[in-house]
């Protein structure tokens, strides 16, 4: 299932708009230059910000998402034509080789399913080429996130062209862990319209995530700490052999 931020196209449209701050994106850039990678299939690609980033710099990218609203706002974008794109997810992936495998943001914690979960990793690791990586983030539960999915401490109003104003804010629905569902609220100031996204993130213990990438094949090179967000993200290295 696809949560409609990302999957209704009025949604879509936003993502970019409300969050224009993508260094976060920094630390992916840095590690396809440290491993020297050459060509990129970026999980969970959405408006394809990252993908973008990357065949900007001469990289080799194929982008692959389940959403195509956030799809069609990628191809909509400049340079798109040097992206391979796909509607889809990594667990049924075309015959591919590439020397890196990103899912940057909240792409793993996305995946709740276990089955889908352990068929995202399999996929990752058919699509590399034997000595490529894998890299994703995924947020410490320690740190209890979602004590911050508030309408308090997260409400505001986003000047957006060609829509308005636009107010958000997130709700928490339900903490059972290691799942955390909430909702994400949209007040259309040009015409009233209220629209809401529903989502669930699952928060894995790191020796989890690790053995989970050993159950698929993988070597765990690091755990590296979120440079943009220290101490409270984990960031996997793990290597097809």
């Amino acid at each position: 299932m696809v949560d409609d931020c990302f999957g209704h196209p009025r949604l879509a449209a936003l993502y970019d708009p409300l969050d224009p701050d993508r260094r976060d994106l920094d630390v992916y850039v840095a590690i396809v230059e440290e491993f020297g990678a050459r060509s990129v299939l970026d999980v969970g690609c959405g408006t394809g910000v990252f993908a973008l980033l990357l065949a900007d710099r001469g990289i080799e990218v194929v982008g692959v998402d389940p959403a195509g609203a956030s799809l069609d706002v990628a191809r909509a974008k400049p340079g798109a034509e040097r992206v391979r794109w796909i509607h889809g997810d990594a667990t049924a992936l075309p015959p591919l080789r590439v020397d890196l495998v990103t899912m940057t943001a909240n792409v793993a914690q996305a995946v709740v399913e276990p089955a889908v979960w352990r068929g995202t990793l399999r996929g990752a690791r058919e699509a590399l080429r034997p000595g490529g990586r894998l890299v994703f983030e995924t947020r410490d539960p320690a740190r209890r996130a979602w004590e911050e999915w508030t309408r308090e401490r997260s409400r505001r109003v986003t000047e957006v062209p060609g829509a308005g104003a636009v107010e958000t804010w997130f709700e928490l629905l339900d903490v059972r862990l290691p799942l955390v569902s909430f909702r994400s609220n949209f007040v259309f100031g040009a015409d009233g319209a209220v629209l809401t996204s529903d989502s669930t993130l699952l928060f894995r213990e790191c020796g989890e995530v690790e053995a989970d990438l050993v159950a698929e094949g993988f070597v765990v090179d690091e755990v590296r700490d979120a440079p943009d967000r220290p101490g409270r993200e984990f960031v996997l290295v793990a290597r097809r052999p």
